[in-house]
């Protein structure tokens, strides 16, 4: 895989280089609430302006269906890039069409410009390849080099990230070669004891990740929503927790085999319960209770683990030389129920481990919360892809990338 600065190395003044960056900020009543997705590709559009190439930077946003919809657009993206690189950046109305080359062939050595919403066209995401190719052939007409460092798109096989590549001169950006070599810390020389902290809503997300982490990790930490399937599995009463029943007999299983091979698995032995999901927008306090995770009364849900739990969860940080985090331990967007993902954030900061944040809302909780990003090892742009990488799939985007 040709790095950045390998082809900086060769010279790129003058030349058209197309950045696929991954610009799928969280959005709220149509204001960026998380820019470090942004921030991220920074390091790649600056040293490519600064080297005199003019620079095309495309991203999805959110999930439109193959149509322009305002409500999907990158112009609130191209104007926060504009204000963090301190320059001008021209933005295009369209992803190939007249706004896209108008604006590709006004730019000059050094300058920058954002193209609308890839997704905006059907062939960005088309199974078919054909349909996807013809797509990939239109992007490359902007551009005479190719720079991945769209990291948390990278397990998706569309357009911008499987096909370009294969039609122009590639190259990795600063931002997905740092992913891949963290990553590669935790599977191919990995510091023990190696913990595993998993939450967020859906074991589903995360069982295939179960799977392999069970052959690798010392101790799996498991919160968030996808706890109750757990506690379930074992037998518990879950109320109107967040339940994937269909999901019981797998997670069975794997408490059956973490048990055989000696994989320390940890759940939670309290919660934080209520009768109704809180209130995100006005945040009123919500007034939880806390019961025994296996004292769920049939008539609540648990939201967020409890004292006791961050406590233990803590403590089955702290000996740890490597840590993955994947997922918040509850509903972190509620101060009521921060303070589970709070304690693992704060347990990782304690911590000397070489910590890494596996991205989406992990990443958006630590800032949310008002953690120093540098106090972690690495705090990742892409969940997904994160996952997929550790499960040991072949990740489109990075297959693309290779020679």
């Amino acid at each position: 895989m040709k790095t950045i600065d390998e082809l900086l190395a060769e010279g790129v003044g003058g030349q058209r280089v197309f950045v696929r960056a991954d610009l799928n900020v969280p959005m709220a009543d149509g204001l960026i609430t998380d820019d470090g997705r942004i921030r991220a590709v920074l390091p790649t559009v600056k040293a490519l302006a600064e080297a005199g190439a003019k620079v095309v930077v495309a991203s999805h946003l959110g999930r439109p269906k193959g149509a322009p919809d305002p409500a999907f657009s990158l112009l609130q993206a191209a104007e926060r890039l504009g204000e963090l690189l301190g320059a001008p950046v021209a933005f295009a109305q369209d992803t190939v069409g007249p706004a896209a080359h108008d604006a590709v062939n006004g730019l000059e050595p050094g300058q920058v410009a954002v193209i609308e919403n890839l997704r905006f066209n059907v062939g960005e995401t088309a199974k078919d390849d054909t349909e996807r190719g013809a797509f990939a052939d239109q992007l490359a007409a902007l551009a005479d080099i190719y720079v991945g460092d769209g990291f948390g798109a990278v397990h998706r096989k569309h357009a911008s990230v499987f096909d370009l590549p294969a039609r122009l001169p590639h190259y990795a950006g600063y931002l997905i070669a740092t992913e891949v070599g963290v990553l590669k810390k935790l599977t191919d020389d990995v510091q023990r004891p190696y913990v595993v902290a998993l939450g967020g809503a859906k074991v589903s997300d995360k069982l295939a990740v179960i799977d392999e982490l069970l052959k690798k990790a010392d101790r799996i930490l498991i919160g968030g929503g996808m706890a109750y399937t757990f506690l379930k599995a074992q037998g518990h009463e879950v109320g109107i927790s967040l339940l994937q029943e269909d999901q019981v007999p797998a997670v069975t299983e794997y408490i059956a085999r973490a048990k055989e091979t000696g994989v320390e698995l940890v759940l939670p032995v309290d919660v934080l319960v209520s009768t109704e999901f809180p209130d995100l927008k006005g945040l009123t306090p919500a007034h939880p209770t806390t019961v025994a995770a296996d004292q769920i009364p049939a008539d609540q849900e648990g939201l967020d683990i409890g004292p006791e739990s961050r406590k233990l969860y803590a403590s089955k940080l702290a000996d740890a030389a490597t840590v993955f985090w994947n997922g918040p331990m509850g509903v972190f967007e509620h101060p009521d129920y921060a303070e589970g993902t709070r304690a693992v954030a704060q347990a990782l900061v304690d911590s000397p481990a070489f910590s890494v944040v596996g991205g989406g809302d992990s990443a958006a909780a630590v800032r949310t919360l008002g953690f120093d990003e540098s106090a972690f090892g690495h705090i990742s742009t892409g969940g997904g892809a994160s996952l997929e990488y550790l499960e040991g799939k072949t990740l489109p985007g990075l297959a693309a990338l290779e020679d």
